[in-house]
């Protein structure tokens, strides 16, 4: 009856969870640890299954069948070095399978096809560690943010309030001025709050003060139009407060001194980009500052050993001297190995330093360009990103899955006009810039063991920039917090990990499992006399037998014949149903029979 109830039946591919409009998580931070720690090798495969599932999930729900590139770094040294080729071949493998059995994917598009880029956390080590001074990445490192499913933010709308007014407030899509200011730099960001606000209040004249406030029309006024005011208002006093809190640490942490030096590490350029001098003396100093808290100091001492690519073992003890850090977060820089950093180096080692992967970044050509100078570095997402849709990437460290098949579209550049007739397509310099209605291809960038917000806005304003709608999937987001307490786990014991993967399976509760106890067997009840089916005296052949005056003959024969019949032996083991007795009737049958209680007794009667 249901059956014939339902119309259609549809499985949704929805593995995932949207974090943002181009930002996808999986809420999974155990993924950092089941990818990098040498103890979860037996893990790893298990997961990457799990990995290449949910990324399928993404493409069916865009409806996208991508070429599938991933990163394969130059020398590498660290086992984790194959972990992207794996993955990619595992997603190519679901893909294909999944086209296979699926007649309507990939559905009809006018689209460019998509492309896929799968890369790890390896691939840019100083990301998660330099302080980024964008509003959005900047409170995720300096702000208590209570993350969740959600985020929220405790504060009070009103400074002057009592603590009582203090509340949490989400920090979401549905907050617009969040959406459209999250990617801005600090400086920029309170200059465009405190105008946005001054705008929002002549919007709402009836609020201002006025020379007669309890006037009725301005009482009528202020009621209508207090709901949309009272909620504007909230949301523009939530983020004045997170940018005031925000700058109030930036400048009590210092921080413009050490990013000043972290830009150095990072780009290998100092502010006129040209080659930095003295660096060991800036970061020796800013370490003896009692204004540096011991997470920045390590933060910093991690960045220099990359800037180096690698440091005597005695000059990374000095480091840590000079910091004051205890001796396990020694572990947290050691650990750097296992993402393919060179932690140390021999004293007469001539090996040159390590060049970003993508070159060292260009001074800006234009005015226009000039950006702040805590701001020069760029995540290695954007000009992968950039090479991929000019079509320059290097195949050699971003190869194809499928060479012979999807080599030749992704030379041809992501910007190239489609395949088409000669007389039917546009001449080329009638496209200079692709119009705003042409449907944008589709790029997605998947980062295991986790992304930064700063690789997040590098995605959004490539996407901006270039044309292209890029989404960045991830298996969590990483604050640097997070990010040094993951690194530091890669030396622990595996057990204290509390992976998720070998954690005892749930259970059904064992009473369920339980057979219900067999019912106890009943004592066997006496036999009624007249059941049918217990056996019954002899009472026809105790009525047949004769009786004679001699009293031995009333016995019976002494080897127990009734009439001339035999019995059968009894066996010993086995209790006769008639009691053996010198054939005298009970007084049960005496009662039943009062005929032949009289007959028993006549020859007595008289004497």
């Amino acid at each position: 009856m249901a059956r014939e109830q339902i119309a259609q039946l549809r499985v949704l591919n929805v593995d995932f969870y949207p974090r943002e409009t181009h930002l996808i998580t999986f809420r999974d931070p155990w993924s950092f640890p089941t990818l990098f720690h040498p103890a979860c090798n037996q893990l790893v495969r298990k997961h990457m299954d799990e990995l290449a599932q949910k990324i399928v999930s993404i493409c069916v729900s865009l409806g996208e069948y991508p070429t599938i590139r991933y990163h394969s770094p130059r020398n590498p040294t660290h086992e984790a070095s194959v972990l992207c080729s794996h993955l990619a071949r595992f997603i190519q493998l679901e893909l294909d399978q999944y086209a296979k059995f699926h007649d309507d994917f990939p559905p009809p598009s006018p689209r460019p096809r998509g492309a896929l880029i799968i890369t790890d956390r390896s691939m840019d080590l100083f990301a998660p560690l330099l302080h980024e001074f964008t509003y959005q990445a900047m409170i995720h490192d300096l702000l208590p943010l209570v993350e969740g499913d959600k985020v929220y933010y405790k504060t009070a709308l009103n400074q002057n309030e009592a603590s009582g007014s203090i509340k949490d407030f989400e920090i979401g899509e549905k907050d617009s001025i969040w959406v459209k200011n999250r990617h801005l730099h600090m400086k920029d960001l309170l200059e465009k709050l405190a105008a946005e606000f001054q705008a929002f209040k002549a919007k709402n004249p009836q609020f201002a003060e006025s020379d007669n406030p309890s006037s009725l029309n301005n009482i009528k006024d202020m009621l209508a139009g207090l709901p949309q005011f009272q909620e504007g208002k909230e949301a523009f006093s939530l983020h004045l407060n997170m940018a005031s809190d925000a700058m109030n640490t930036f400048q009590k942490r210092r921080l413009a001194d050490i990013a000043s030096v972290e830009q150095s590490l990072a780009t290998g350029l100092d502010e006129d980009y040209k080659k930095p001098k003295n660096l060991a003396d800036q970061v020796v100093r800013l370490l003896d500052d009692n204004d540096i808290t011991f997470p920045d100091r390590l933060r910093l001492i991690m960045q220099y050993l990359l800037y180096r690519d690698g440091l005597l073992p005695s000059d990374t003890q000095k480091l840590l001297a000079h910091a004051q850090l205890p001796a396990q977060d020694s572990e947290v820089i050691n650990n750097l190995d296992l993402l393919g950093a060179h932690v140390s180096r021999a004293l007469r080692d001539t090996r040159p330093l390590a060049q970003p992967p993508f070159g060292r970044k260009q001074a800006p050509q234009t005015p226009g360009e000039e950006e702040s100078g805590l701001s020069r570095f760029d995540p290695a997402v954007k000009p992968m990103l950039e090479e991929l849709i000019r079509g320059t990437l290097d195949q050699s460290i971003f190869p194809f899955t499928k060479p012979h098949l999807d080599a030749a579209e992704g030379l041809l550049g992501q910007d190239n006009v489609s395949q088409a007739s000669l007389r039917s397509a546009k001449p080329t310099w009638a496209r200079t810039r692709p119009s705003a209605l042409e449907p944008r291809q589709r790029i997605i960038v998947f980062m295991a063991g986790g992304a930064t917000y700063s690789e997040s806005r590098a995605c959004y304003e490539v996407s901006q920039s270039l044309n292209k709608d890029i989404f960045l999937a991830t298996s969590h987001m990483l604050s640097p917090s997070l990010y040094l307490r993951q690194v530091g786990d890669l030396s622990v014991d595996k057990r204290r990990l509390d992976l998720p993967a070998e954690r005892p399976k749930p259970q059904a509760p064992a009473h369920l499992f339980e057979r219900e106890p067999q019912p106890a067997p009943q004592p066997h009840a006496k036999k009624s006399i007249g059941n049918s089916q217990s056996p019954r005296p002899p009472v026809a052949s105790i009525g047949a037998m004769n009786f004679t005056s001699s009293h031995a003959n009333m016995n019976g024969p002494s080897n127990g014949a009734i009439n001339g019949h035999h019995l059968p032996p009894t066996p010993a083991a086995v209790t006769p149903l008639v009691p053996p007795s010198n054939n005298k009737l009970s007084k049960k049958d005496k009662e039943k029979d009062p005929e032949k209680k009289k007959k028993h007794h006549f020859f007595g009667s008289k004497k």
